[in-house]
């Protein structure tokens, strides 16, 4: 199992990538079976494959970045972190405020990621 500090800078590093767009990186730190619910109360995505379309399918069309909102929480092979997605949802900018919960593998490797927001999480931004 992985440690403390160990889960968050896999947390830390995940939030740099969504920053990036970098999809190759994200798929990078999840588990071949690992499965995917963002967010949660919709279906999940199972497996590697399905949870590649899932970052492809959105966060690949997406004009986005991403920033920390609060202070990462991490035990040992699990964690939170909150923050916040900017992007271009259907023409207008947005900020998603988010709580991402994952549990990681003893290969330090997403096994399970649950993304916390709704509709209220939705907050209208300026155009920069």
């Amino acid at each position: 199992m992985i440690d403390e500090q160990q889960v968050r800078a896999k947390l830390a590093r995940y939030v740099e990538l969504v920053d990036a767009v970098d999809i190759d990186g994200i798929l990078a730190l999840y588990a071949e079976d690992a499965v995917v619910e963002d967010p949660v109360g919709k279906p999940p995505y199972v497996g590697i494959e399905a949870i590649s379309r899932f970052y492809r399918e959105g966060l690949g069309r997406l004009n986005a970045s991403a920033r920390l909102d609060g202070s990462i929480r991490a035990t040992c092979g699990c964690g939170a972190v909150p923050f916040c997605v900017d992007l271009d949802w259907g023409g207008q900018a947005r900020s998603i405020e988010v709580i991402d919960v994952m549990e990681f593998d003893a290969e330090g490797r997403i096994r399970s990621m649950k993304a916390y927001w709704g509709d209220a999480n939705m907050i209208a931004r300026e155009q920069p």
